[in-house]
């Protein structure tokens, strides 16, 4: 199997899965202004049983398009658990609905998902690691991609060598390393790129390198300082909107009138959803993001924070559209 490095191309970028934000709407949105050579889901939470094909639909409708956005972004199913037989039984189900391969979750570090024993919570444990990944692996036919997401330990860096070496026996054909430990959280001062460049040559599966990518020259910088052509980006793409194609194709950064109609976009998408009492509160998060790029959207989100009723918040958001049109 070959994989990517510097000397090879550009790389791949992969819009990171990230839960209760990136649900299929925006993903919708963002890979039609971009250019993601994948994306993949909120995590599908496995515990002791075979999950239905309604939540699996939920969490990735693209799996009746072929496993990909209406633009042509392939989308992979991510799950997250600890028990190797459910998580095996709910890739083959996953993929067998079109999901183009399976990815699994050992890096979230969310409070509620490490005391269940998920997500990075399972970085304190590679041979569990090794098991669930064995298990997918040996379930999957030999042609679909089994990819693994990790941070570089729970609490020291340290902790990524044996880490590394339980995803590599587990038999995954791709590996995305958050170049932070859990205990570092999001911190920004915390990032350690250069640890992925450290455990790259023993690494012979394509390597993902993700944490900290907010424009083009973040990307370069963490390409030189990892060795990794291939990138994930996460809070980056929300804060960018475009930030996929901004390094990829080196477009101009998208200004914010253009911004104003992805977000009414997303409005009016959601407005044909079964539930779309959620759709301010969604909103006002992609805001957060957006504010740290877009002075405009520090002002939107002082006028809008308030505001709970569907049908104002819209008319606010074209209020908005007329004002910086």
């Amino acid at each position: 199997m070959s994989f990517s490095s510097p000397s090879s191309g550009s790389g791949r970028i992969i819009l990171a899965p990230m839960e209760g934000v990136l649900d299929p709407l925006l993903r919708e949105i963002l890979t039609a202004v971009n250019h993601y050579d994948l994306c993949v889901t909120e995590f599908v939470r496995v515990v002791d049983q075979l999950l239905t094909k309604k939540t699996l639909l939920r969490l990735c409708p693209e799996l009746l398009q072929n496993g990909k956005t209406r633009s042509g972004t392939p989308v992979r199913v991510q799950l997250l658990g600890q028990h190797p037989q459910w998580l095996a039984e709910n890739a083959v189900l996953a993929t067998e609905m079109g999901s183009p391969g399976i990815d699994i979750n050992f890096g979230c570090p969310a409070r509620r998902v490490n005391q269940s024993c998920g997500g990075a919570a399972l970085l304190k444990e590679p041979e569990a690691i090794y098991k669930i990944l064995k298990a997918v692996r040996d379930a999957l036919p030999a042609g679909q991609i089994l990819s693994a997401k990790v941070r570089l330990g729970w609490s020291s860096p340290e902790e990524c060598h044996e880490i590394i070496d339980a995803v590599l026996k587990g038999g995954a054909d791709e590996l995305a390393i958050h170049a932070r430990t859990k205990e570092d959280g999001y911190k920004a001062d915390a990032i350690k790129w250069e640890w992925i460049n450290t455990v790259r040559p023993a690494i012979n599966i394509p390597l993902i390198a993700n944490g900290e990518i907010w424009n083009a020259s973040d990307a370069a910088q963490c390409r030189k300082t990892t060795g990794c052509a291939d990138l994930m980006v996460g809070r980056g793409a929300l804060q960018l909107p475009n930030l996929g194609a901004v390094i990829a194709r080196n477009e101009a950064e998208m200004s914010w009138t253009t911004v104003i109609g992805l977000l009414l976009q997303y409005a009016e998408a959601a407005l044909l959803q079964p539930r779309s009492d959620y759709l301010a509160s969604r909103l006002k998060q992609w805001l957060v993001f957006l504010k740290q790029q877009y002075v405009e959207a520090a002002e939107l989100f002082s006028i809008i924070r308030t505001i709970h009723d569907t049908d104002a918040f819209i008319a606010q958001l074209h209020q908005a559209k007329t004002k910086w049109a």
